[in-house]
């Protein structure tokens, strides 16, 4: 049977009819226990709104609450646990979106979906931001879209939102202006970092690795890279190359670390990693980055937001930019003075990489000031309490 989503994809009449059925369903009275959920477009349980979420199944059961899902991963959220799901753009997706009185939700939705007035639209977003936002952006490098419309499409979705989360006074100033945002700010530390606070601990720590063969052994080395916008395949479909030298990694830290790779979701490749299966793992799939933080000894990263998260752990982090002065100049630019204040050492090819990381095996790892000076503005309210300061907020 061919799905409503394949038809309304074909046909603007279906999706003008399937958008006033929305509508229409939205000026019934709304289920005031009914709350939806969705990451990543659909894609994960995770971030923001699973941290929300777990929260409100511990303290408020008397919720009743869905994940919005991507049809293609329909099957591996059934398998992870007893969540219950509903197929993005399904009929009965149609009908709980529309009488819900929550979406809590950390990208944008389709611009088309008609918010009902009495539905409470709860954006969490997904990072503290280094590189420039929405109307922040002076020229747009993704396909499907240009400048002018890209801001415009984010500002008139940013206009359905009723709560905005922030992790901290930094991130207020910013997403204000770069939303075009006028409505509540929940300035609360991220919910998603309430799991690196409270489960922080060796069982966790082993009962993860246990759980994703994970040599105990081993020190692990996570790099979590973010997507570059002008290298793409279609829209929402982003290549990356790794620009890493896996065999010299591998000769010279085998013996003693686990390289974890955990690329941005809306990156496509397949990654050739024959040879070095022993030393690189692909967790790109894992569910929730939240996990391979805490297994983490030391994090690599570049422009990507991980960083803000991970600088609660207090361990070492590497910025491998080898493409500094593009991304900076020509692709995004950056809100603050990453070159001088990034919590960490930024190198552009693998022998600097390695040397740092010697560096740190060798001498181990101390915060500097400008480390102390970067937790103290960005992680300042993230006290494992971030879930419970959004639900007192937002619950009315």
């Amino acid at each position: 049977m061919t799905s409503l989503w394949s038809k309304i994809s074909r046909s603007q009449f279906m999706l003008f009819l399937y958008k006033m059925v929305f509508k229409l369903i939205g000026q019934l009275p709304p289920n005031k226990d009914l709350i939806i959920f969705e990451s990543f477009h659909g894609k994960q349980y995770s971030d923001n709104p699973r941290a929300i979420y777990e929260y409100l199944e511990e303290h408020h059961s008397e919720y009743e609450m869905y994940w919005s899902i991507d049809k293609r991963y329909m099957e591996q959220f059934r398998n992870m646990r007893n969540i219950k799901c509903l197929q993005r753009f399904s009929f009965q997706w149609l009908i709980k979106m529309a009488r819900a009185r929550y979406w809590i939700v950390n990208t944008r939705l389709p611009l088309w979906i008609p918010k009902p007035r009495n539905t409470m639209y709860v954006q969490t977003w997904h990072g503290t931001p280094l590189k420039r936002l929405g109307a922040d952006i002076e020229e747009v490098h993704m396909p499907g879209t240009n400048t002018e419309k890209y801001k415009q499409n984010f500002t008139r979705e940013a206009a359905k939102w009723d709560f905005l989360i922030s992790p901290n006074e930094y991130s207020t100033k910013i997403f204000t202006r770069a939303f075009d945002y006028h409505k509540t700010i929940v300035e609360s530390g991220y919910p998603r970092n309430d799991f690196l606070i409270n489960h922080n601990n060796e069982e966790t720590i082993l009962a993860i690795k246990k759980r994703e063969g994970i040599p105990f052994n081993k020190k692990v080395i996570l790099y979590a890279p973010t997507w570059r916008d002008d290298q793409f395949y279609s829209k929402g479909k982003y290549k990356f190359n790794l620009h890493l030298d896996l065999e010299e990694m591998r000769e010279r830290l085998g013996d003693q670390y686990i390289l974890i790779l955990r690329l941005h979701y809306l990156v496509s490749e397949n990654l050739d990693l024959s040879g070095n299966e022993d030393f690189v793992i692909d967790l790109s799939n894992h569910e929730d980055i939240r996990e391979l933080y805490v297994i983490s000894d030391m994090l690599i990263t570049d422009y990507s937001s991980v960083f803000f998260d991970y600088a609660n752990l207090k361990r070492p982090m590497l910025f491998y930019v080898y493409d500094l002065e593009e991304y900076r100049d020509n692709l995004r630019g950056f809100y603050f003075d990453f070159e001088n204040k990034a919590p960490g050492p930024l190198v552009k090819n693998t022998d600097d990489l390695m040397k740092e990381i010697k560096l740190i095996e060798e001498n181990g790892y101390t915060s500097s000031k400008v480390t102390m000076e970067f937790n103290e503005r960005f992680c300042s309210l993230e006290d494992g309490q971030a879930s419970k300061r959004v639900i007192n907020e937002i619950l009315l």
